[in-house]
């Protein structure tokens, strides 16, 4: 047996329980409501067999048309009360269950997107997308559809035994023997489909998680002709899914066809028990007695089956509930922050035998050294796999290092706030994010304290304006997910003026001109040097024709710097970045 079978099998964890129910603090009027409103649910729910069994014994039976009259008008206002209170009761438990989306949703986007990166590196965006929406909505059932009914129709099921044994407790008793049955079926549906539901929320993660990469990763597939193939895995993860849900439909229809044969039976009992034996001395003018009985029963066997069905939502929220919170748990990932705020930072920096591993089997940088002085720009050129890439991971605080200690302005980053830190930082990238936006706010990103002017004058200043004013409503251009509508150079253009308008104290190219054409390379080059302009600047690249111009080039093969100095001097040590230059060239004049 699975250990996921195991856990599906424990008992009712109340802890977790007890954790989901404390999201009800802020909104205990609410709830308060829904718990009156399911207590008045079930005083009104018996009312209507008792008025029906008076109904026949004493209007309709000793003909009294006054008193028929009035009891139907009583009927009337009792179902009007019920139906009224049944609607308070779903809104307000609705409402409780959907506040209470809302804030736990917004607690877990606020935590992952604080998690370090190797937390995503090992994570299925599409489960992370399951455990934000589909997992939420779950959780919030428990209280909308789960745990309020439950309660209702166990104050319903109290009530309804109470008036059954004041009426007649010959009569409730031959009906509470057929309750052993119907509870054991019941324990029994409980346990199977906690089983079930486990099995079909993690084939719902990996049904997401799949449709979710084979759709980013579309054009891969049809470049090399994939569609046949992913279709093929595709099925075979539907089936899985398919399986495991016609596994809870299969429970479901054993359960229920189970209880529906008990009510029969237990009908069929009372009209035999309480009419022709005419147990407890029931008189023909009692004869309503027996009608009454048929309607609490049904009353009584009703809810236990919606119980069942209910406790289903339970369950299945309490497994959503376990993943959001086991997600929320992991402080581990969470990144650390120190407490100095740097309002100024000159642009200093140093790297101090820094030791890093993403695996520590393989490490990444062994020992690097290095510095940079405010306003210089230095380049860091290498084979793939070298390491340079990290070195930006590792300035931003994206991983931690293992070993020695990074510097800016002779403080250790480590000391430093993440927003304080990353704010004097900017970085482009050469796999550029956009997001389904207008162009405006994908370069200010939502920073109310950059106007569109300041983005225009920006634009202009780093020779970006005019491309982005040809374009349809220029600044108020809407962006296809992650840009799709703009070509390569164009998304880098605006990744170039997003790091431009963010003002930073350190900059960071990385492979920043490695896949776009010639025209708007030329504009990244003259962007570059506006942009780098008076500030400390880091260029990571493979073409070396970008980095001629640096102050210092650092050389690095696998992760350490093995040679630095300016483009002169490097070239005149016919070392291994004279031989990158060698064979780079050579390509270029072979073209």
């Amino acid at each position: 047996m699975s250990n996921k079978e195991t856990s599906a099998k424990k008992s009712f964890d109340i802890k977790l329980f007890s954790r989901v129910f404390s999201y009800t603090k802020p909104y205990r009027g609410i709830f308060i409501v829904s718990v009156l409103s399911a207590i008045l649910i079930s005083a009104f729910s018996v009312l209507t067999p008792s008025l029906v069994g008076r109904l026949i014994d004493e209007a309709i039976t000793q003909q009294n048309a006054e008193l028929l009259f009035q009891l139907i008008i009583t009927m009337a206002a009792v179902l009007f009360g019920e139906v009224f209170f049944q609607l308070l009761f779903t809104y307000t438990a609705n409402l409780l269950g959907e506040s209470i989306i809302k804030d736990l949703r917004t607690h877990l986007f606020s935590r992952m997107i604080r998690f370090r990166m190797n937390y995503f590196d090992k994570s299925s965006v599409g489960i992370l997308v399951t455990r934000a929406v589909s997992d939420m909505q779950k959780i919030g059932e428990i209280f909308s559809q789960g745990f309020f009914m439950i309660i209702a129709d166990v104050l319903k099921m109290l009530v309804v035994a109470t008036v059954m044994l004041v009426m007649n407790w010959k009569l409730a008793l031959l009906v509470f023997s057929i309750m052993p049955l119907i509870l054991y079926a019941t324990r029994w549906f409980q346990k199977s489909m906690k089983v079930a539901f486990v099995e079909v929320r993690a084939q719902i993660a990996a049904l997401n998680s799949f449709v979710q990469e084979r759709l980013a990763g579309i054009r891969v597939l049809q470049l090399f002709h994939r569609e046949e193939e992913e279709a093929k895995a595709f099925r075979a993860i539907n089936l899985k899914h398919q399986d495991a849900w016609l596994r809870t439909v299969w429970y479901n229809s054993i359960f229920f066809a189970i209880a529906e044969l008990l009510a029969s039976i237990t009908v069929g009992l009372i009209v035999w028990y309480g009419g022709i034996q005419n147990v407890g001395g029931i008189s023909p003018e009692r004869y309503g007695d027996i009608f009454t009985f048929i309607l609490l029963s049904s009353l009584l066997f009703r809810p236990l089956r919606h119980i069942a069905d209910k406790f289903n939502v339970l369950q299945m929220g309490m497994v959503a509930a376990g993943r959001v919170f086991a997600i929320l748990d992991d402080t581990g990932q969470l990144e650390e922050e120190g407490d100095t705020e740097l309002d100024e930072v000159q642009g200093k920096v140093a790297f101090k035998d820094v030791v890093f591993a993403y695996d520590p089997e393989k490490p990444v940088l062994r020992g690097v050294n290095f510095n940079i002085e405010p306003g210089q720009c230095i380049a860091v050129v290498g084979a793939t796999g070298a390491g340079k890439s990290t070195l930006i991971n590792l300035l931003n605080r994206f991983y931690e290092i293992d070993k020695g200690a990074i510097e800016i302005d002779d403080l250790d980053i480590r000391q430093m706030t993440l927003k304080g830190l990353r704010a004097h930082i900017s970085v482009v990238l050469q796999d550029v994010f956009l997001f389904a936006d207008t162009i405006e706010k994908n370069i200010t990103l939502g920073n109310p304290d950059i106007t569109l002017d300041a983005v225009i004058e920006a634009a202009k200043a780093i020779g970006v304006h005019e491309f982005i004013e040809a374009l349809p409503g220029g600044y108020h251009f809407e962006i296809n997910e992650r840009g799709s509508t703009l070509s390569s150079g164009q998304r880098q253009l605006i990744s170039f003026l997003r790091a431009y308008v963010a003002n930073p104290s350190i900059l960071v190219l990385d492979e920043a001109t490695s896949s776009i054409d010639t025209y708007a390379e030329q504009l990244i080059q003259r962007a570059t040097e506006k942009i780098t302009e008076g500030r400390t600047s880091i260029i990571i690249a493979h073409r070396l024709a970008t980095v001629q111009k640096a102050d210092v080039i650092l050389v690095m093969d696998q992760g350490q710097v093995v040679e630095r100095g300016s483009h002169e001097e490097l070239l005149s040590k016919k070392g291994m970045y004279y031989q990158l230059y060698q064979a780079q060239f050579a390509v270029l004049s072979e073209a």
